[in-house]
């Protein structure tokens, strides 16, 4: 079978839009339309259900998609291995996601040092919520994520990767500044948070709910996106935030953040490395994972 066809098909089932599909692909929409039409004539059979406002596979398109999803994935690795092969130096592109925590200090490290062990290797990072991440990873836009709490998704795997604490911040001076606060102390301070699909948030609302207490109970009056933006109005004296502690060490050695404790709260998290279902990785993408669980501590 022509591979651009496939990869035309297995763009199109999974943005469920054809012009979606031919974003992702960096060609026409007419280009990904044809080869689609012309995989169908090739095989005698519909693939794609056009008439609603999504375009759905048919049960035949189903099948064939995860096989083609397999066949492209061969066809990435033999591609991948035959780069690799003049004198075995690692070589390629390698695009990673990962979520505001994880990407605030450790995982920019471990890229640094991986790329200056084998420099031939384009490292590029996106950081965003945990959800954004997952959903990239699972579209192929990114070959591997690392992320947070997050809900299971049919299409990427959850890989334990390393530990991470969720703490209680709060400006230097603070009433709660190195203290263990009761959650009744908590529901009189104003509480700043990330957006909703953040993982530490996730984290933060389980554990709550866990003694009883329902994040509406606080008092939310800020809800500022990501983590920087949440970290920097706590500096600023404007309340107290749940925040990765990966995030806020420099803030913390510094003195400009201070911790706290939550009574009743003991707020860990399993950090994730999240690849494809089905997908084999690059070389590139493996030796990294190899690299990263050697130098994180165990």
């Amino acid at each position: 079978m022509d591979t651009r066809q496939l990869a035309a098909f297995v763009a199109v089932v999974e943005r469920r839009s054809f012009s979606q599909a031919a974003e992702r692909l960096g060609v026409t929409q007419p280009a990904v339309s044809l080869q689609v039409r012309a995989l169908e004539k090739r095989l005698g059979t519909q693939l794609l259900d056009r008439s609603g406002r999504r375009v759905e596979p048919t049960e035949a398109g189903l099948r064939l998609y995860r096989g083609a999803q397999r066949l492209l994935s061969l066809e990435e690795q033999l591609l991948d291995e035959l780069a690799g092969e003049d004198g075995g130096e690692l070589a390629g592109e390698l695009q990673l996601g990962a979520s505001t925590g994880p990407a605030a200090i450790v995982v920019p490290l471990l890229l640094c040092e991986f790329q200056r062990t084998h420099p031939g290797v384009k490292v590029a990072l996106v950081v965003s919520d945990t959800h954004s991440v997952v959903e990239r990873v699972a579209a192929r836009e990114l070959e591997l994520g690392i992320v947070g709490a997050a809900r299971r998704h049919r299409s990427v795997r959850f890989e334990p990767f390393f530990e991470d604490e969720v703490i209680l911040v709060c400006p230097p001076g603070h009433a709660f500044a190195g203290r263990t606060v009761s959650l009744e102390e908590l529901r009189g301070e104003n509480l700043i948070l990330m957006q909703e699909g953040a993982g530490v948030r996730q984290i933060v609302e389980d554990e709550l709910r866990g003694a009883g207490v329902r994040l509406r109970d606080l008092d939310v009056r800020l809800q500022l996106g990501l983590q920087e933006s949440v970290r920097s109005a706590v500096q600023a004296g404007y309340g107290v935030t749940f925040i990765s502690r990966s995030a806020v060490e420099p803030e913390l050695a510094a003195g400009t953040l201070v911790a706290a404790r939550a009574e009743g709260l003991d707020a860990k998290r399993e950090i994730s490395l999240v690849p494809s279902t089905g997908r084999t990785p690059t070389r590139a993408a493996a030796a990294f994972v190899e690299f990263a669980r050697g130098a994180l501590p165990r």
